[in-house]
């Protein structure tokens, strides 16, 4: 028997991989392995941040993994880049605001224009600057560090920040902040607490999106899913939630709505583990 083609392997590979509810839709380029943040403008391509210790760079990709264009975020310094979101006039925005250890005082966001209509290999930024009001001590007690975060999304001309919780004993709660989606600096006002569970490793979230419609919001974990519906935007807790198992434990760190009911996915790479574009469709 002849040995089959390498790029034919790949592809059977791929297809018999376990991705449980997931879609497969391509594997990432290399300079993606840290990916920590997705919007797409387009039904066939994306654009991606990666995070802590990376290049201070936007990238974009097709749905065949192929590399199209990146920009260099002028005095844009990727402190921890964690998500990102638009809103209805297309700015792009990059949430600066991964806190492991509790400790920064230098949270913020970046407002870019739409990169989609940009030229050259730079691109320019505003700054939105914010503290947690409830913040008191950098770092707080261990029991207390509801202070990081990897999720955002816009609505209503400000961005929603859900936290990461890492706290120990683990509380199981990601807190919604609010700032204005404009340039200066703000204390964040806290809208609501959402518990998620108790399991430190599947209830930490690390991106979260709005549909196009506003009816629906999503919080992405490490393998689990929240949906959203029914809510007011300052009563998110008060809102109808339900919570989908995706089938897979690999670290998702990124997801973005493409329509009201598709959603974009993709994980870090991981020893042999991630590193991939999916997509999942509500029902």
């Amino acid at each position: 028997m002849k040995p089959l083609p390498f790029f034919f392997l790949i592809c059977l590979l791929s297809s018999c991989a376990n991705h449980g509810q997931l879609t497969f839709i391509t594997k990432l380029p290399g300079k993606l392995k840290e990916n920590s943040g997705i919007v797409s403008y387009q039904d066939s391509t994306a654009w991606f941040i990666e995070d802590n210790g990376n290049s201070d760079n936007i990238y974009k990709t097709d749905f065949n993994g192929k590399f199209i264009q990146q920009f260099d975020v002028k005095n844009g310094k990727n402190g921890d880049w964690e998500d990102l979101t638009k809103d209805k006039q297309s700015h792009l925005y990059i949430g600066d605001f991964g806190n492991n250890d509790n400790d920064r005082k230098d949270l913020l966001i970046y407002k870019l224009p739409n990169p989609e209509m940009e030229k050259g290999d730079k691109i320019g930024v505003e700054r939105v600057k914010f503290s947690y009001p409830e913040q008191t001590d950098f770092p707080p007690k261990k029991a207390e560090r509801v202070f990081d975060a990897e999720a955002f999304l816009h609505a209503s001309d400000h961005l929603y920040i859900f936290t990461k919780n890492r706290t120990k004993p683990f509380s199981g709660e990601t807190w919604i902040y609010k700032v204005p989606d404009s340039k200066g600096t703000y204390e964040a006002k806290l809208v609501g607490k959402i518990f998620l569970g108790d399991d430190w490793d599947t209830c930490q979230v690390t991106s979260a999106d709005i549909s196009p419609d506003g009816k629906t919001i999503v919080l992405l974990t490490y393998g689990k899913l929240w949906v959203l519906t029914d809510f007011t935007l300052d009563r998110l807790s008060d809102g109808t939630k339900k919570v989908i198992d995706l089938g897979v434990r690999t670290q998702l760190e990124s997801i973005c709505f493409i329509n009201n009911k598709t959603l974009l996915l993709s994980d870090e790479e991981r020893g042999d583990t991630g590193g991939n574009l999916y997509s999942y469709r509500l029902n």
